[in-house]
């Protein structure tokens, strides 16, 4: 009896370390940015080929990231990346965050420290195939300043640009970092384009910057590269507290005109 049990027991072993494998192997997917929040899981059949392992291992392996909340499965739809973060844009300082106009240049201060070095790694580290997606949100970016008017667009491109150069730094902490900011710095992102993009002089500058983090980032130019970013966000910063300035004096002068003073 005892020898029945110790032999089951080390049948029971291996297939647990097996799932455990697994399961880290497609946390890894996860954490690199292969696999992204709300994206399905490959199939079975090519995820047992492209992991190694049996049936059985998979489904053991995919039932722990299930308990762990890394993915979801749904009826009709299979298993896909949960989201993360959670809903960190309903909490009272998301709330708050996004709610109170001087945050704004809060917000401008994180992305110059975090796009900045993420765009000095991305010189360093970016791959062929990154500078593929790199140069494709920046094609999309430049061809949608030609053809689209709505502001909202521009500002998810722009976004989705500078998200690329963040990818191809290879650390995934900074990735997820600057993700888990995506709805705050969208509102960042939106506000520079909106009031700067319809103004030509800032457009160009804007334009400009842009080209020098393309072009240092796929060059290969670490240094130029964090400048770049950095010199960008200090740009559109400025810009907007210039254009803040001017309207505070259109509004003093139009209450003087008034009588109001």
């Amino acid at each position: 009896m005892h020898d029945t049990n110790t032999r089951e027991n080390a049948d029971v072993a291996p297939a647990r370390q097996v799932a455990d494998v697994v399961a880290e192997r497609i946390e890894r997917l996860i954490v690199d940015g292969v696999l992204k929040a709300g994206q399905s899981l490959p199939s079975e059949r090519r995820l047992v080929e492209k992991l190694g392992v049996s049936r059985t291992a998979l489904r053991e392996g995919l039932k722990l990231l299930r308990a762990r909340g890394i993915i979801e499965t749904s009826h009709g739809r299979g298993s896909y990346v949960a989201s993360l973060t959670g809903h960190t844009e309903t909490s009272p300082l998301m709330h708050l965050l996004g709610s109170q106009p001087r945050t704004l240049y809060d917000l401008f201060e994180v992305r110059g420290m975090l796009e900045a070095e993420s765009a000095r790694l991305a010189a360093l580290r970016g791959t062929p195939a990154d500078h593929v997606l790199i140069t494709r949100r920046y094609q999309e970016m430049i061809e949608a300043q030609e053809t689209e008017a709505d502001p909202s667009v521009h500002a998810r491109l722009d976004h989705a640009f500078h998200l690329a150069i963040c990818e191809a730094s290879h650390n995934p902490v900074l990735v997820h970092t600057l993700q888990s900011l995506t709805d705050l710095l969208l509102s960042s992102v939106f506000a520079s384009v909106n009031n700067l993009y319809h103004r030509e002089q800032h457009k160009r500058v804007i334009d400009r910057q842009h080209a020098r983090l393309y072009n240092a980032v796929i060059g290969k130019l670490p240094e130029q590269a964090r400048k770049a970013a950095a010199d960008h966000i200090d740009r559109v910063c400025a810009s907007l507290r210039e254009i803040e300035q001017e309207e505070q004096r259109l509004v003093r002068a139009t209450l003087r005109l008034e009588g109001w003073s």
